[in-house]
């Protein structure tokens, strides 16, 4: 078969679907993609010969350019006679699906985490919703990757037919590599008594990270390094809160980071405060490297995390909520060891295998 892959921009091929399209060339199916070029593709697309068509997906849906976005699609699917469109993120699968209901093309959309769910905006509500679900008609498959978002979908919107899948796949093998945690620590410049508190995703509102600062500020007489890996618009807001608590000492931002695993083997908690997540891997490869688990309870982080089973969960506005946490964690009084052996056990069903096998099934029954 020929199908396309379609994301809104490069970054999220390079990241995340690199394993299903290699798995879909070894089945025998002839793959091509199409994007927004923001980061230049990995020599992987090369090295398969894979035809990339450059699309002016805006990450905005109001954006001008999404009107030629949808005509060079359009064009695109018409002329290739593609068996299958594959389309992630929510800006391109709203564009391809307009763009191909009219064609005999079978749509597949994986919907990352939906931009409406419990607790979402009044806006989002009003915007995302109607919009999914009309389009969810153009949809052969509708993919989630949450136990909420496939609620939803199964219960309310028109796909001929909706799964859920175990996110994107984690690539377990990755996570045994050895590290010498003294020359880890020592690189970082962290003492070697120091409790090591690790935070990862882009300095934004939505990954909340303000909060985690807040409560430490309770907790100046601990040794402790909270470390945030990412980057974003909120850098300087967040130094200067730090500034502010006489914290600079303590918390240190990282920026972005290829050592996260490496990063994560010298941790002894992982704090996870977000808003809105669909599955989040950054939480996944703490599971995987036995790193427990502080997440905020919302859809996402409850399919991976277990209140007091295989970590804890708090409210992402509850202030006192974090500082009962981390007073437990400080005190020595949380259940690493049983967190650990249970995150462990759960987060092998995330494992690119075996949500590359749910895939090949869905693949298999659709075609």
């Amino acid at each position: 078969m020929k199908i396309l892959y379609v994301t809104t921009i490069s970054n999220t091929l390079n990241a995340f679907l690199i394993p299903h399209i290699e798995m879909l060339i070894n089945e025998g199916h002839e793959v091509s993609v199409a994007c927004s070029i923001e980061q230049p593709l990995k020599p992987f697309f090369q090295d398969y010969d894979i035809e990339v068509y450059q699309i002016p997906f805006s990450r905005s849906p109001f954006s001008k350019y999404n009107l030629s976005a949808y005509q060079s699609l359009k064009s695109i699917v018409y002329e290739k006679d593609f068996d299958i469109v594959h389309t992630h993120t929510p800006i391109a699968s709203m564009i391809t699906r307009l763009a191909c209901k009219k064609l005999k093309t079978k749509v597949f959309y994986t919907a990352h985490g939906f931009h409406f769910y419990k607790g979402a905006s009044t806006i989002n509500w009003l915007f995302y919703y109607p919009i999914e679900k009309y389009l969810s008609r153009y949809t052969d498959t509708l993919i989630t990757i949450n136990q909420e978002d496939f609620q939803r979908a199964s219960d309310h919107f028109f796909a001929k037919n909706v799964y859920l899948v175990n996110g994107v796949g984690l690539p377990l093998e990755a996570c045994n590599k050895p590290v010498d945690r003294v020359k880890k620590r020592e690189e970082l410049g962290i003492d070697g008594e120091a409790k090591v508190i690790l935070s990862v995703g882009e300095l934004n509102d939505n990954k909340n990270h303000k909060i985690v600062i807040e409560a430490l500020r309770e907790f100046k007489n601990k040794n402790f390094k909270y470390l945030i890996c990412g980057v974003g618009p909120l850098e300087n807001e967040l130094i200067r809160q730090i500034n502010e608590f006489g914290l600079s000492h303590k918390i240190e931002l990282l920026g972005y980071r290829n050592d996260i695993i490496e990063i994560l083997k010298i941790s002894d908690l992982f704090i996870f405060p977000s808003k809105r997540e669909g599955l989040p891997v950054s939480v996944m490869e703490a599971m995987a490297n036995g790193v427990p688990v502080v997440a905020s309870d919302i859809r996402g982080n409850r399919d991976l995390i277990e209140n007091k089973i295989n970590g804890e969960l708090f409210h992402y506005f509850e202030l006192n909520e974090l500082k009962g946490k981390l007073y437990v964690f400080f005190e020595k009084k949380m259940l690493i060891e049983e967190y650990r052996e249970n995150s462990l056990d759960k987060v092998a069903n995330y494992s690119v295998t075996r949500v590359l096998n749910q895939m090949k099934h869905i693949y298999n029954r659709v075609t």
